[in-house]
């Protein structure tokens, strides 16, 4: 239900949500906007209900889970450190070998602190 308010992104009444959805009556409709409306999820507005709080922006759906879309910089990040310091390791270590280094751990840590938070916010 989340989803199809979402995708219509205009005020949808139960009664457009039961069609819609092709549930079988409006209180199933009825049952499901309250728990949503609970949440804060969705908001009522114009005679209908809205998504009120988005939670699929910057976010990828692999089979069933739902993961931040920060998670990809992040593991790619992850991947570039570990190249440099086992593929990529100097016989002689220079500072352009160390710059290198730092910045992939300085953007490996800010791409893990967008992630959790993007996570903890999903909560």
């Amino acid at each position: 239900m989340y989803r199809y308010l979402y995708k219509m992104r205009k005020p949808q009444g139960i009664h457009d949500l039961q069609r819609g959805l092709g549930l079988s009556s409006t209180s199933v409709a009825t049952y499901h906007v309250k728990k949503l409306l609970e949440q804060g999820l969705i908001k009522e507005q114009d005679g209908g209900y809205v998504v009120d709080r988005v939670l699929f922006e910057n976010m990828i759906r692999i089979s069933s889970a739902v993961i931040p879309f920060e998670t990809t910089y992040t593991i790619f990040f992850v991947s570039t450190v570990l190249i440099l310091i086992t593929v990529y390791l100097p016989q002689r270590i220079t500072s352009v070998y160390l710059f290198a280094v730092f910045v992939n751990i300085a953007a490996l840590a800010f791409f893990l602190f967008e992630t959790l938070k993007a996570y903890k916010s999903r909560l």
